[in-house]
């Protein structure tokens, strides 16, 4: 499951298709510029989901909020987070977490996220997808570059078509 470009929507939905319970968790550092997208999706996606949809701002912690998401008993996880991945700017892939080693990716997240990966997956039957977005500028500062910022926001539709 990697998919880039257009073919992200399409992804989503395949993988959403048989979703009855959805935690989707954005992560990312607020003052790491483009690291913040995945909180930042998160963010544009508050009050507009149904209560089968639960919205988590994880920021740099994901790992804090296992109990609530395995209490809220998921049926799928989606991870949303920045990675350097040599794409383009703001390109996306949709990636299984156990594909997290096969990709050559930057992102001061990664361990964090295999062993929370490996953590639901042991306690859970949900299934889990990282949905990696590929950032201009991860150094020190607030908001999100031009281009990432287009790409949260297409996502956050995206994702906001699929829920409803």
């Amino acid at each position: 499951m990697t998919k880039r470009k257009f073919g992200v929507q399409k992804a989503l939905k395949e993988w959403l298709a048989d979703a009855e319970r959805i935690v989707v968790a954005g992560i990312g550092n607020p003052i790491r510029s483009d690291d913040f997208v995945g909180v930042k999706i998160v963010q544009n996606l508050q009050g507009k989901t149904s209560e089968r949809v639960y919205l988590i701002e994880c920021e740099t912690v994901p790992e804090s909020f296992l109990q609530p998401i395995v209490e809220f008993n998921p049926t799928h996880v989606l991870l949303i987070d920045a990675a350097i991945l040599g794409l383009k700017l703001g390109e996306t892939s949709l990636i299984d977490p156990e594909r997290i080693a096969d990709f050559p990716a930057i992102s001061t997240h990664m361990l964090p996220l295999r062993l929370f990966c490996e953590y639901l997956t042991a306690t859970t039957k949900t299934k889990i997808a990282l949905l990696l977005i590929e950032p201009k500028n991860v150094e020190f500062g607030e908001g999100l570059t031009p281009d990432v910022q287009a790409a949260a926001e297409k996502i956050a539709n995206i994702l906001l078509k699929l829920f409803s």
